[in-house]
């Protein structure tokens, strides 16, 4: 079905300013070199495909591995970004890209073993695949091995954050889904601003599981509800395309957008407040101590 051209700079755009979307534009962290290894396994295939039992065996298994290896660097380059893009993180539980080299240059040495004429003369498989192996390790790095910003945080706290922020995202993206069937370039734009929002709020809880007792029902109840709402309003739009509804969604969106936003800076605020009184306590122990600080200038 064709829809409406619209957007911020059309003629017809009818979005306040506070609909705008802001914000840094994300992109996507797996790029070309990573998904151009999805090759060499099609390629090992059609080389491998009419040269006998023996070679067209050790080219399927061969390709299956790079396959394999090619995901593995996928999903690696996506979780290291992920950490990188967080201030407190533990590292990747499973080391996909390093598994990823090993798959890689295992995948190499069977598809040297699948174009051997003598079988058994593996010598030159061993070394082609040792080669490969650190010729990806050295082209797509490995994956983080050391936790970040964990000092001094309360893991069994930190565990109960991670659960909360994990269902947290699977709302975030259960609301996009939905509004899919909406169909509104407005509605959509608004909603991705509101999703950024919560996701400031999430990776402040993140970065101070204290935040979680208080940010809870934030990222639980209110969200929750966000969803559902977006679910109905999806339902009830893409139907009737009724304006009553898309302006009534579109305020409930406002007020939740303020409501998490005024969340995130109360708790940026408190943590301030925390360290002032650290500070001070500091402070009063050296000059009991008759340590006495030099002033600021």
């Amino acid at each position: 079905m064709a829809k409406k051209f619209g957007g911020q700079f059309s003629p017809d755009d009818t979005r306040s300013p506070q609909t705008t979307p802001r914000g840094r534009v994300e992109v996507d962290p797996v790029g070309g070199r990573a998904n151009i290894m999805f090759l060499p396994p099609v390629v090992l295939l059609a080389t491998t495909f009419s040269d006998g039992a023996q070679s067209l065996t050790f080219g399927l298994v061969g390709a299956a591995v790079l396959g394999l290896g090619a995901w593995l660097l996928r999903e690696g380059v996506v979780a290291e970004a992920a950490f990188h893009a967080r201030k407190v993180a533990r590292r990747p539980a499973i080391p996909r890209k390093i598994l990823a080299a090993a798959a890689a240059g295992l995948g190499t040495a069977l598809a040297v073993v699948a174009h051997l004429e003598v079988a058994s003369d593996l010598v030159a498989a061993v070394l082609y695949g040792l080669c490969a192996t650190a010729l990806h390790a050295v082209a797509f790095g490995i994956d983080p091995l050391k936790n970040k910003g964990m000092e001094g945080i309360d893991t069994f706290q930190q565990d109960r954050v991670a659960r909360v922020v994990d269902e947290a995202e699977k709302v975030l993206a259960a609301m996009s889904d939905a509004m899919k069937r909406a169909g509104d370039r407005t509605a959509e734009a608004r909603l991705t601003e509101f999703q950024r929002t919560a996701r400031t709020l999430i990776r402040t809880v993140e970065e101070d599981p204290r935040d979680l007792t208080t940010a809870r029902k934030y990222l639980s109840v209110y969200l929750q509800g966000a969803r559902d709402a977006t679910i109905k309003f999806a339902d009830i739009y893409s139907r009737t395309q009724d304006a009553k509804a898309r302006t009534d969604y579109l305020a409930l969106l406002d007020d939740l957008d303020t409501n998490f936003a005024a969340r995130t800076q109360k708790s940026l605020l408190d943590d301030r407040d925390d360290l002032n009184i650290e500070i001070d306590v500091l402070r009063e122990r050296l000059s009991r101590e008759g340590v006495r600080p030099n002033p600021a200038p």
